[in-house]
Formats: structure tokens, sequence, C-alpha cells
């Protein structure tokens, strides 16, 4: 069996366009080769590419978005890095237009028509993405409490995508689908959240009636030597709790240099309360009661 000939160069790892192809002497009988897959009319991907992911199918589709389109929703979100949750909706493509313009009809794509007037797109690795803010506005009509929040404290975190006026000025804008839950997600987001696992806990930990913590407080020894960076702190109680979504600590150089620095923590004069992924399991309530007990060891009462 013969060997496809080589693709140019600039086609050899990416996703493109038939067209592109032809204008660089590619033949039609090439592009119908084994080793090329069709993720969607027009576009091929050479073998061995990631073809599942979303930001790898957000890629293929953009060799074919008309230019008046745009990535939105969930999908504008996960290529700005936020967390998504795990729901088919979500993992979907979601490309929009704004009106007058059309959004596509293809399958596998959610399409979006949007109002009018309302533009504002950034550009992300080369792709055509809606605002941050926006996208956070458009998800509101169908995801949690929790996925929202975790999406505001991720916008608002050390990366500097946004800050809490911005989101504050975009939930302003309503009303519009999603905007009850949209303003009840703004209230609950904090900056210096780093996970979604953090952010799980804190709010878990905050329905159960117990304070509400500071994120990533910086704990030093009397001597001014770094310590360690505490997940959550109760500061006046003296209690850390820790996230480690560790299922099993393969690493073990890691493991000791753990072991080390919550004994450091420890030593400092703080209880150390360590919430292992299964303790937020269900409704999480195995960690609640671990930091509730922490808490009234040091004399907290409700």
């Amino acid at each position: 069996m013969r060997r496809p000939r080589p693709l140019p160069e600039n086609l050899r790892d990416r996703a493109f366009h038939i067209d592109d192809a032809r204008r660089a002497g590619v033949t039609a009988g090439r592009l119908d080769a084994g080793d090329l897959a069709i993720p969607y009319s027009g576009v091929r991907v050479p073998a061995g590419r990631d073809l599942e992911s979303l930001a790898a199918r957000a890629r293929q589709f953009a060799e074919r978005m008309r230019p008046w389109q745009f990535f939105s929703h969930s999908t504008a979100l996960a290529l700005y890095g936020a967390p998504l949750p795990a729901d088919r909706v979500s993992q979907r493509l979601h490309v929009a237009a704004h009106r007058p313009d059309r959004e596509p009809r293809v399958a596998g794509v959610v399409g979006h028509r949007l109002a009018s007037g309302l533009a504002d797109l950034r550009e992300v690795g080369g792709l055509r993405v809606e605002a941050p803010a926006r996208a956070w506005r458009h998800v509101a009509s169908w995801w949690v409490h929790e996925h929202l929040v975790a999406a505001g404290d991720f916008l608002v975190g050390e990366r500097g995508l946004l800050t809490l006026d911005d989101l504050a000025a975009e939930v302003a804008r309503g009303p519009g689908r999603g905007q009850a839950a949209l303003e009840a997600a703004l209230s609950d987001v904090r900056v210096g959240a780093e996970s979604p696992a953090e952010t799980r806990l804190r709010l878990v930990l905050c329905a159960a009636g117990l304070p509400e913590p500071a994120l990533n407080l910086t704990l030093r020894a009397p001597d001014g030597r770094f310590v360690a960076r505490l997940d959550l702190a109760y500061e006046r109680s003296r209690v850390a709790v820790e996230y480690d979504g560790r299922q099993h600590a393969e690493d073990r150089a890691q493991f000791e240099r753990d072991a080390d620095r919550w004994h450091d923590i420890r030593a400092q004069g703080w209880v150390l309360v360590r919430i292992l992924r299964h303790h937020l399991h269900g409704d999480g309530q195995t960690a609640v009661r671990m930091v509730a007990g922490a808490l009234h060891e040091t004399g907290w009462t409700p």
C-alpha cells in the first residue's frame, strides 16, 4: 500500500481548511487519504493530533468559521482557562453571532444568535472569543451556583482577567436569562481562590453556618521565615484548612515535603485540618464536621 504523499510543511501539525490545502497544491485525492481526519466539513486534521479536547475542537472549527462568528458561552470560558462542569451541554462547542448575522448550523456545534450592539470580543490563541464577563453571563442560564462561583473565582484570580467590579458591571447590565443566578453567584465570588475544589469547600463550609475563611493566607514564623500558604484560614482561631485532591501519595519526595510543611504549620500553634477528595463527596458534610470540630476545639461557638 502506497504511503500518502507528505503534506506541505505548514499543514502537517494543525487543522486546516481544504481551500488552504488546494492553494498549496494538495490534490483532492490526497485530501481524502486515510491519514487525515474530517472533524467538520471542509476541515482536515493530520492523524495523531488531538481531536477530542474542547480546545482542539475549537481550533478545528475555527478553520471554517465565518468572519462574524466567535466562540461563546462555556467554550469561551474554557479557552480562557476557566473550570467547566462535566455536563454534556458545557462540553459541546458553542459558537455565536450577533444579529443580523447568522450563527452556524453544524452538527456537533451549539449555535447562538445574540442581540445586536453587544459585541465585545477578544483574541485568545488566535481564536475569536467573546469577553469573559459576557461568557460568564451566558452560562448562568444553565450552570448551578457552585460552578458559576468557581468560574467567577477563576476570572478574578491571579491571572487578572477581570476584577470584581468588571463582574458587577456585567451583572448590572441585566435583566436576562439567569439574572437571579448571576446575582447570587456574584455575592459569593472571592479574589484568592485557586481551584474549583477550594471554591466548593468554602461554599460548603459557609452554607453550613461556619465563618467565612480567608483565602491563601501567607503564614510566617515569628522570625519572618515563610512557612506555608494556607488554602483556607481562620486566623482568629488559628485553624488552617488545606485541600488535597490527590488520591494516592505517588511522589514520595513531594509527600515528604508536604509532611514537613504540615508539621511546621502545627509548630506555629495552628490546628491543621486536611480535607481529602472523598471528604467533599456528596453534600460535603464530612468536611464540615472536620472543620467545625477544629473550630470548636479552639473556642469558636456559632
